[in-house]
């Protein structure tokens, strides 16, 4: 499939002249008051998520360049290679099919592999699904530590944290990832063998820092009276040999389509299933599918995930806005931020296109904040009256799960004064009480965060990510920039046993002699 860049789309020009002409002085107040009804033409209801665009520096016509560049550059078409399953994946030449992860099992599909694929993955969902049960039901069972790292820790993680209200009341949730021995020495100092399940979640079950976690759990185990590893230890894995090898036969696998940072849907969703059960973790997966449905089936100009993309490309390419506060007002989604990060950042972080040719443009902005109101009392000094203007995504839910008079009243307040202040500003012929504003947001609001709704917000934000990578002409599913490191780590392990400093650059040679004296 053909795609053609947004750089070199015909409405790529005109939107350059849309900004020169109007966009750069482009004035939120006096957009309001010109158009009464700016609040309804830029929000809309999508499957359990409400978006109001409409504090955002964009006007009608602006948008409609936008959405005739996504037309040019072959967004839809792209998006339905993915739905396909086609290997948009090019250098790994793979399918990127999360998205089959969360399609029921009596769907409609296209083709006899999609059929042998979905077979395949509700095999899997089943098993899981009964694990998780099982393992709710036994109450000898207190603690669960999942151990992996990057998508087998911030999606999973993320989740467990957003649907407190739906746990197990009797079942305590830990997430090891570093391989600094801190964090995973202070999750065991806590816990009794007896009562732990530790789950191993790496696909390939070769992941350095997972492996090592793993390794230093297993000798924990066996030192303070563990016994049958079989039983307390489990793996999202492929590699069923090692994990048998490990002493592991409860092992849960997916494919090599399922990009990491999109894994939380299949077995590495394990934790979440845990957590929730089955009925809330199909609940979860059908929320996801009914913002597929919307973002495979609603026209582009009524698609919120097309939408919010094409604002993306909006800000990073013409505006230059380099990052993104991401402000989700209940606590329980305190994670999101981190989870984005790696979303947005990991799939669009790239400087060349798809075919290898070197970007002349931004990608990727950086995504990054903390849940409010504690963000108020930190980083939002600058987000009003800063010399940058970064977007702010606020994400809201309507109704509250707990019965403390007043708190949810005096928090939804304060996220709406955050977007308004953030648009209004105020004067002040001083200079140190003057806010500029005309800095924009966006609201994302969910009625109730339930297993649905968080489905449906985490597909959101990756058709976003997909819309604005497709534009790129980037390949938003590999992740290359994630390798060198780590591949220098493994020559430079040894070294710090050994002291071998050379072939070293003269700073790394030196750090590695002072970290090593005594």
């Amino acid at each position: 499939m053909t795609r053609l860049r947004c750089d070199r789309a015909p409405a790529w020009a005109s939107l350059q002249n849309a900004f020169e002409t109007q966009g750069r002085r482009f004035d939120l107040r006096e957009a309001f008051a010109a158009d009464p009804q700016r609040f309804a033409h830029f929000s809309q209801q999508a499957p359990y998520v409400f978006g109001d665009l409409s504090k955002n520096l964009i006007d009608t016509a602006t948008m409609q360049l936008l959405l005739e560049l996504a037309e040019q550059c072959g967004v839809a078409a792209h998006r339905d290679a993915m739905f396909a399953g086609a290997a948009i994946n090019n250098t790994e030449q793979r399918a990127v099919w999360h998205v089959l992860l969360r399609t029921p099992a009596n769907a409609p599909t296209d083709s006899a592999l999609e059929a042998q694929e979905l077979d395949h993955v509700h095999s899997t969902l089943d098993a899981m699904l009964a694990y998780a049960e099982q393992v709710r039901a036994d109450d000898a069972i207190t603690d669960i530590v999942n151990i992996g790292i990057g998508g087998s820790d911030l999606g999973p993680q993320m989740a467990v944290l957003a649907l407190q209200a739906f746990a197990h009341p009797h079942k305590r949730f830990h997430f090891v990832s570093n391989v600094d021995g801190h964090e995973l020495a202070s999750t065991l100092a806590r816990l009794q063998p007896a009562n732990t399940l530790f789950l191993i979640a790496s696909k390939t079950f070769t992941t350095i820092e997972t492996m090592t976690n793993a390794a230093s759990a297993k000798a924990w185990f066996i030192s303070h009276g563990g016994t049958d590893i079989a039983r307390h230890f489990a793996a999202l894995t492929t590699n069923v040999a090692a994990a048998k090898d490990f002493g592991i036969d409860t092992t849960f696998g997916f494919w090599d389509w399922v990009g990491g940072r999109y894994s939380l849907w299949s077995a590495i969703g394990l934790p979440i299933a845990m957590a929730i059960g089955a009925t809330g973790f199909r609940e979860f997966l059908n929320g996801a599918h009914a913002m597929d449905g919307h973002f495979r089936s609603a026209p582009l100009a009524g698609n919120l995930p097309v939408r919010m993309g094409l604002l993306d490309i909006w800000y990073r390419n013409f505006h230059h806005f380099s990052s993104r506060s991401v402000a989700p007002y209940h606590s329980a989604l305190r994670r999101l931020p981190a989870y984005l990060q790696q979303l947005e950042m990991e799939s669009n972080g790239k400087r060349v296109d798809a075919h290898g040719e070197t970007l002349p443009f931004g990608t990727s902005p950086v995504p990054w904040g903390e849940p409010g109101t504690n963000g108020q009392h930190a980083y939002f000094q600058m987000l009003h009256q800063g010399t940058d203007v970064v977007p702010v995504e606020f994400v809201a839910v309507k109704n509250a799960r707990h019965t403390l008079k007043g708190h949810h009243d005096l928090l939804l307040a304060n996220v709406l004064a955050q977007a308004q202040a953030l648009m209004q500003g105020q004067s002040d012929s001083g200079g140190h009480k003057h806010f500029p504003g005309n800095r924009p947001s966006t609201m994302l609001v969910l009625e109730d965060l339930t297993p649905a709704a968080l489905g449906a917000l985490i597909a959101l934000q990756e058709h976003r990510v997909f819309v604005s990578g497709a534009l790129w002409g980037i390949n938003s599913f590999d992740q290359w920039g994630v390798e060198l490191g780590k591949v220098l780590a493994k020559d430079i392990a040894p070294r710090m046993r050994s002291g071998d400093g050379s072939g070293l650059d003269g700073s790394t040679a030196g750090l590695l002699q002072m970290l090593r004296q005594p």
